[in-house]
């Protein structure tokens, strides 16, 4: 059976992305704080650094938690939106999702690297 695709219906299939990021977010905020412990904060060592890490774990936190909320998208207009207006942004959008994905293809190359040197393990 071929459903109707819809504005609505679409927001609600990327309903868990939100959720996701979300959660993602929250794990760059754990790094974050764990490495903070490790970090050497004698006079004129890292301090900087430190300050550094725990404001990124602060502007994280403001970002994640709106994406953690549960969606309120389910019961979104359920019509097709054509208008060149929307078009263009989603257009946009996709675009950004296409980046975001190589950029993600990049980054857990880099972290599996990184990862199999911490553990001694191959990648």
């Amino acid at each position: 059976m071929n459903e109707r695709q819809t504005c609505g219906k679409g927001l609600a299939d990327r309903s868990a992305f939100p959720a996701k990021l979300g959660e993602l977010i929250v794990a760059m905020i754990e790094n974050l704080e764990a490495h903070q412990e490790t970090l050497d904060v004698r006079p004129n060592m890292v301090a900087g650094g430190l300050r550094a890490y725990v404001k990124l774990a602060q502007e994280f936190r403001c970002v994640a938690h709106p994406c953690r909320r549960p969606p309120r998208w389910r019961d979104a207009i359920q019509r097709r939106c054509q208008a060149p207006r929307v078009v263009d942004a989603f257009t946009k959008f996709v675009s950004l999702e296409n980046d975001l994905l190589a950029l993600l293809g990049q980054s857990i190359e880099r972290a599996q690297t990184i990862l199999a040197t911490m553990t001694g393990r191959a990648a």
